[in-house]
Order: structure tokens, then sequence, then C-alpha cells
């Protein structure tokens, strides 16, 4: 057979992903910061994009928000901005802004115009501005400086404090620390114990036990019936096997108790209240307020830029000016910037469309969550919304990820309103709903003689909804609570 080469033409059909089309699924799926990120980063990089809230647009924030969505989704011809904001917080008129301004930074004086005062009196205090939160290193390093240590032992005890984890305790062994510090373990030992003699109390510990045991030291309990439940049946205790722990200590029954009661006041994580790390606060994309017998659903665009195309760059690309060989780079360029911002502003337009749609799709069909809560949740499935609102399933997976809902019930992800179904004598209820009724069934149960699954079951079989107690169990563990075995107490 010879090798040759043959011209062919053929006709098919394939799908494209332009650049374009890239940008308006990328901006679809992102959360609000990320969102946020991406249309800073192009009023920097795009000159032919501002921001129209710096011109003090007031009358267009006002607008509905389902009014702004029900138009065409195409582009003004002005590209003038597409999004919706809240109205501006008016000054409160029982604030005493004089004396607010006065006791402000001289920056802020010349700004507002205000005239400066020597008083500090309104002023807060420099403890006050303080948010950073002492480190559990930082902590024992402070205390460290206050010991009689020679610069070896000093360099081990630095090596042993960076090497704790958030809860307080040391997480490489003995022979790891003496490679690091080039000494013998003995000398590593006696530098750990000084280390765990520092506060907080248990700190340096390689597991609970000597954790506890450290604590009970400094308290002067070592030999009492508290150090030896520890030191020898801390298993027998999550066991909760305490009449084997009474007849091996020859004591009591009632004492172990004692013993338990007071071993639940030591702090099993002693690095817990040095924790650095800043709470992440969610801001919803969506709110959800009731006016009247009616739901309003708005997007939240507090804070976000209104993008809009600066007119004098406009203006200076549709004269004809730019004829000559050495203006049509600039030419060029301006409209590449043009293309870029509109198509921007389209995809944004299309993203806060798309949002609203879904959202109010997904409450037409759990409008029983807003009216009771967890409770009235129903089965719900992507392919539900999807069929509704005319998209394909992966559109709405991407708008509802990362995206969170305020409601009159809470702040939810939107992901949360899609459960699966099970049966009942009412028809299907959501599985999210049966797991907040196993949540009230255990909270109210009698501790001392806590519901087993198999209960459980038989309640919620009694209520109409048929579930397994492996399905039981299966949510019990989801939510991170104990069983029955374990959630009793006997004293």
């Amino acid at each position: 057979m010879s090798l040759e080469i043959k011209l062919n033409q053929k006709l098919s059909q394939s799908l494209v992903m332009t650049p374009q089309l890239q940008q308006a699924i990328k901006l679809l799926q992102l959360g609000r910061l990320e969102y946020l990120e991406v249309l800073e980063k192009e009023l920097l990089e795009n000159p032919v994009l501002e921001d129209a809230k710096d011109e003090g647009d007031e009358h267009n924030d006002s607008r509905d928000s389902k009014s702004e969505f029900e138009g065409s989704s195409e582009i003004p011809d002005e590209l003038q901005s597409l999004s919706v904001t809240a109205d501006e917080p008016m000054l409160d008129p029982n604030v005493d802004w004089s004396n607010y301004m006065e006791s402000a930074p001289e920056s802020w004086q010349v700004n507002y115009g205000a005239r400066a005062v020597d008083s500090d009196e309104e002023r807060p205090s420099i403890e006050a501005t303080v948010s950073k939160q002492e480190g559990l290193s930082s902590h024992l390093l402070w205390q460290l400086r206050t010991l009689e240590l020679d610069e070896k032992e000093q360099d081990i005890a630095v090596q042993i404090i960076g090497n704790l984890d958030r809860n307080g305790y040391l997480e490489c062994s003995m022979e790891e620390l003496c490679a690091l510090c080039g000494c013998d373990i003995d000398g590593v030992e006696s530098v750990l114990s000084v280390v765990q003699s520092l506060d907080p109390a248990g700190v340096g510990a390689r597991d609970l036990r000597e954790c506890l045991l450290i604590q009970l030291n400094q308290r002067g309990m070592e030999d009492t019936l508290v150090w030896h439940v520890v030191d020898c049946h801390l298993g027998d205790i999550e066991s909760r096997k305490f009449d084997s722990i009474a007849k091996v200590l020859e004591v009591s029954v009632e004492e172990v108790y004692d013993a338990i009661r007071y071993i639940q006041t030591l702090e099993p994580r002693p690095g817990r209240p040095f924790v650095d790390e800043s709470p992440i606060y969610i801001t919803p994309d969506i709110y959800v307020r009731k006016i009247g017998d009616e739901y309003v659903i708005s997007l939240n665009e507090s804070g976000m830029p209104k993008l809009r195309v600066n007119t004098k760059y406009r203006d200076l690309l549709m004269k004809n000016n730019g004829d000559s060989a050495t203006d049509a780079p600039n030419k060029e360029y301006l409209q590449d910037r043009l293309r870029s911002a509109a198509w921007l502003i389209k995809s944004i337009h299309q993203r806060q469309q798309t949002i609203y749609r879904v959202t109010e799709s997904i409450f037409k069909f759990q409008r029983d969550f807003l009216e009771k809560g967890v409770s009235g949740l129903r089965p719900l499935v992507l392919r539900d919304v999807a069929e509704d609102v005319g998209m394909h399933e992966s559109t709405v997976s991407r708008v509802t990820t990362n995206k969170y809902v305020h409601t009159p019930r809470g702040v939810f992800e939107l992901k949360y309103f899609f459960s699966s179904g099970l049966r009942s004598g009412v028809g299907e209820v959501s599985s999210e709903s049966v797991k907040e009724r196993i949540r009230a069934l255990i909270s109210d149960e009698d501790p001392k003689k806590p519901l087993s699954d198999q209960a459980i079951v038989g309640i919620l079989k009694d209520e109409g909804v048929s579930i397994a107690r492996r399905t039981v169990a299966k949510y019990r563990e989801m939510m991170n609570i104990l069983s029955s075995s374990r959630r009793k107490k006997v004293f």
C-alpha cells in the first residue's frame, strides 16, 4: 500500500468555547469575593471602563430588581451600568457628627472642613484599635525569654514551640527533635519538661493522657484517684466502663463518677484560647425579604463597582481623526478595549439575570421553607430548576456554587435547597427536613435514657416517614451526633 496525500472536505458540527463565552461561564460560577476581585482587576487593566458610582447616580439605585431583569440582555446603546445597588444610608440625625469630626485625624478634618481640637476625649483608645489576637507561639516565646536557659536550651525550646499544633500538642517525635537540634534525647526531654511547665497548662504534651497529667501535676494532684483514672483508664472512660474502673481501683462507682466530673474541668486542648485565625463572615449574594404576603428577591450589589464605558474614550473613537498611519494602532487598541468592556458588561448583566431567575425558581419550589423553616423543605434536584427556567443543569449548578442567600430563616448556600427525597405517608419529604427532625428528637431526649437509632425509626414511622435504621445512623454521623450509648449520662 503506497502513501499518498489527499485533500478531503467534510461538514461537521462542533462546540467552540470562545474566549468571551469562557469569560461568561467563569463569571457565573464565581463567589462574591472572587467576582469583586475580577471587576476591580478589569477596572485597573481596561482604561475604557469606569465606576459609575463615582458620578453619584443615586436615582438609578432605587430601581426594583425584578423590573431590572425583565428586559432584554442586550447592551444598551449608551453602555450604562447594569448593576442595581441599595440606597446609600442617610446620616443619622441623632449622632453629633461635629464632635465626631473634631476628634478625627487631621486628614479627615481637611477633607470635611472640620476644625481641629486638642481634646482626645471621644477618640478610641489605642488598646481598642488592636485587633490581632496573640498566638500560642508568641505567648510561649515571651515566657521563654524570662527563663534562665543557655543558648543551646533556648534553641531546643524554640524548635519544640515551632512544632506545636494549633491545640498545643507536640507534632514531631523525640528522635526528630534530636536530629533538628543535634543533641541527645535526654537534653530534649529536659527542655520539653520546661516548655510543659509554661502557660497554658498542658501545652507541649504528646497525647491527651500526658496533657491531662500535666494539668493535674500543676494542681498538685499526683497519686490521687483522678490521677490514676487518667493514667490508666482513659480508654475505659470513653467506653463508659465505669464498673470496671471501680473494680480495678477498688473504689465505689460513685467515687469514679466524682473523679470523672473533675476530669471534665480540665482543658483537653490547651492551645484553643490562642487560635489567632480571624473569622470569615459570609456576605449574602441574594436577599429574600417578606413584604406583605409576598417574598421579594433582590441581588446584593452593595460595594460592587457599577461598570460603564468612559464617554471620553468613546467620543474619541467616534471622531474620524485616526486615519493616519500613526493613529491606526491607537484606534485599534481603543476598539479592542471597547469590545472587551462591552462584552464584560453584557456578561455581568447576564450573570445577574441568571442568578435572579434561578433563585426565583428555587423559592417557587421551596416557599414552604420560607413559611415553616427546615421542616418545610421539599425534595428538589437541579433538573427541576433547570426545566423551570429553561437552562442546562450545569448552568444551574454553576449559579448555585458559592452563592449565599439571606432569608427570613437565616443565611444558606443555594445548594442547601437541593436534597434527595424520602417516602412518607403524605408523599416525599426532604432528607434535610428528616435530619432536622432527628436533631430535634435527640435534643429533647432524656439524657439518662437516650433514644436509640431504632427508637428514632419508630417515631419517624409513626409520623409517616419510612426510613431504615442505618439511614438514621448515617444522618446522625453526618450531624456529628454520638450514638445513644455515648450520649447516655449516668451521673
